[in-house]
């Protein structure tokens, strides 16, 4: 059976993207033209790969069956393609990332702009979300995430900052009318911005001094979801209604004019930086093994 090669990537996008309008952007391309190539690709199999509704695209039992063996397939043939890229001058494609919030925030804006700038033929695409994915599956060449949520069979190379703290912040005014606290035990009988992932877990607030870790879970008026709703948390704690934990990086804007002040400072817990990883299995595509040697 002769399958057209375009027609099955196009159904490997489509599915990974969940509908045919990000596939499209994804890829430069058209939604009209992905949907014609799926049509074409269902007709020569005899079978439907995807339920379309008005607000969902989603593979079917088939259809998921065929991108779990396609997907890796096609990206192992992008990567032999790849490989004539290295006899180019200068390395050219698309770099698709996978990161956290706080990386896109606090990492990434001053690595970009000069990568960008060294490597001109080559077009970034980065995805920010809290949970933990499959880079390959998602579409990635890479992610960005912390050491202690890394895969054991990645390559991980360091990128931004080697050590960061978190931290934990009030408003002056919400400091004198409630007091500031002397040990982590008594936020529980403060207002706290909470944060919740994706996933549903809540964010742990972690403080350590001299070898003492406590963590607690404070309760408080807000709860926000990781990533997106993040500045709500800490817009709110400007504004008085409580006590924020949030990098420290992330508040330092805050903390520096004035508008929150730290709580706890000396508990404040530190942690190794971000990694960027990758298969190591796999040959790698010019354009992630450019932004490899410019971090490194």
């Amino acid at each position: 059976m002769k399958i057209d090669l375009g027609d099955l990537s196009a159904f490997v996008a489509v599915a990974r993207a969940g509908g045919f309008r990000d596939a499209a952007r994804s890829l430069d391309g058209s939604a009209s033209g992905l949907s014609d190539a799926v049509r074409r690709l269902e007709a020569r199999l005899g079978v439907r790969l995807l339920n379309r509704t008005t607000r969902s695209v989603v593979p079917t039992e088939a259809g998921q069956s065929l991108l779990d063996r396609l997907g890796p397939a096609l990206d192992e043939v992008d990567s032999a393609l790849d490989v004539v890229n290295g006899f180019r001058d200068t390395p050219a494609g698309t770099l698709r990332l996978n990161v956290p919030m706080s990386v896109a925030r606090l990492v990434l804006p001053s690595i970009v702009p000069r990568f960008l700038a060294a490597y001109p033929a080559i077009r970034l695409e980065v995805t920010a979300e809290e949970s933990f994915v499959d880079v390959l599956a998602a579409g990635c060449d890479a992610g960005i995430r912390y050491e202690e949520r890394l895969e054991q069979d990645m390559v991980a190379v360091p990128i931004g900052p080697r050590v960061q703290r978190m931290a934990a912040a009030a408003a002056p005014g919400y400091l004198r009318q409630r007091g500031q606290p002397t040990h982590p035990r008594e936020l529980l009988t403060h207002s706290c911005m909470r944060g919740r992932f994706a996933s549903g877990a809540m964010v742990e607030w972690v403080f350590e001094r001299e070898g003492e870790t406590v963590k607690i879970d404070p309760g408080g008026p807000l709860l926000v979801q990781i990533g997106g709703a993040t500045d709500l948390a800490v817009e709110a704690a400007v504004g008085g209604l409580g006590i924020v934990y949030l990098f420290e990086d992330w508040l330092r804007p805050w903390l520096e004019r004035g508008e929150l002040v730290p709580v706890l400072e000396d508990w404040w817990p530190s942690f190794s930086g971000p990694y960027l990883y990758y298969p190591g299995r796999r040959l790698l595509p010019a354009p992630l093994r450019a932004f490899v040697d410019f971090i490194r």
